[in-house]
């Protein structure tokens, strides 16, 4: 009979644990290039992994062919589009730069269209403001304007010169993507085996991620790319120049609660109105208010339901201080942290009611 194993002093737990926090960061640091893939990959293989189970339920021995036949259905409907999206995108802005270059798009001549067709009230209210330069307002603002396109081509050149970066870390995210989904499972069950916490305790924080980055993607970033469409879709039918610039705008300005696609819908109305565009500027409004804005209160709970509710301004807090740190990916990360810590802290507070009954946490 063999010796049962003795049980690890502690300096051998301690050496452990010292051990498993070097390797750690260590492994977190070599994959730091590669995070923005690696996210994408778990976002992907989290949202297409209902999916890709009732492809395995039809061909259940061929776990190989339904990753790859999911993957298949991931590039058509999300990659392709989203390059074709930017590559679209690229040449708008720099035709619109282009326009800016030459003097077709001039700022301060629209400024003085809106500027002449103002009512004397108006004009007698930003007089009392101390508003009444209109000269001086005119040219900070077209220098201003000026600054960000020629920024925002800057950013645009980047993008085009960085292109075999972005297809290196597309090529992972889609690698990494494949093994998630043929072996998203196992992967899971070893994590919540790892975590030192009570079975029903881990099973809550496992599943409270898995849910709040489902109704991140579905209540946000499909809402999102809804809005920005219909809002594009809006520009170009009223003639408004820059419509795919003016919907992804929208798009990125609707993953912001309480700011929404009203950040870029409402200026460009009172911008027509003044300047005497009175029909398109009501239509304008129009599609803003009715369509546009209710894209949100439509789709939202039929994608979401119930799942990973957080109160709006916790959302907000979380995706602005996630964009802020994280760029793009922070619109996730966010609100996937706030989850977790809320999620963390009604564990907490489970435990504490258990060994303290009568002490009312709320």
């Amino acid at each position: 009979m063999t010796e049962p194993a003795a049980s690890p002093s502690a300096t051998q737990r301690n050496f452990l644990l010292l051990l498993l926090a070097t390797t750690s960061i260590a492994f977190a640091w070599l994959i730091g290039p590669f995070i923005g893939a690696i996210l994408w990959s778990v976002i992907a293989a989290i949202l297409f992994a209902p999916l890709h189970d009732r492809l395995l339920a039809g061909i259940p021995t061929r776990r190989n062919l339904a990753a790859a036949a999911t993957l298949l259905i991931i590039v058509t409907v999300a990659v392709i589009p989203a390059i074709l999206l930017a590559a679209g995108l690229l040449s708008q802005a720099t035709a619109t730069y282009g326009q800016f270059q030459s003097g077709q798009i001039d700022v301060g001549r629209g400024f003085v269209e809106a500027e002449r067709h103002l009512p004397q009230m108006v004009r007698d209210w930003l007089a009392d403001l101390g508003l009444s330069d209109f000269a001086a307002v005119r040219d900070r603002i077209s220098r201003g304007v000026a600054s960000s396109i020629q920024t925002l081509a800057g950013q645009a050149l980047n993008v085009g010169q960085s292109a075999f970066a972005f297809f290196l870390s597309l090529g992972v995210m889609l690698y990494l993507t494949f093994f998630l989904l043929r072996d998203g499972q196992g992967l899971i069950a070893t994590v919540e085996r790892c975590l030192p916490l009570p079975v029903d305790q881990r099973g809550l924080l496992v599943s409270r991620f898995v849910a709040v980055v489902r109704a991140t993607i579905k209540g946000s970033l499909i809402v999102a790319v809804l809005q920005g469409l219909v809002g594009g879709i809006t520009f170009w039918s009223l003639g408004i120049g820059g419509a795919l610039l003016w919907g992804v705008a929208m798009a990125i300005f609707s993953l912001f609660p309480a700011i929404g696609t009203g950040f870029v819908w409402v200026p460009v109305t009172v911008y027509l109105l003044a300047a005497g565009d009175v029909w398109r500027g009501i239509g304008l409004f129009l599609c803003g208010f009715f369509i546009i804005s209710s894209v949100d209160n439509i789709v939202r709970p039929i994608l979401v339901g119930r799942d990973a509710r957080m109160p709006d301004y916790v959302v907000l807090i979380a995706t602005l201080g996630g964009f802020e740190l994280m760029g793009f990916n922070g619109f996730v990360i966010g609100p996937v942290i706030a989850a977790l810590f809320m999620a963390t802290w009604e564990i907490f507070g489970n435990q504490a009611r258990r060994i303290a009954p009568n002490l009312p946490l709320q």
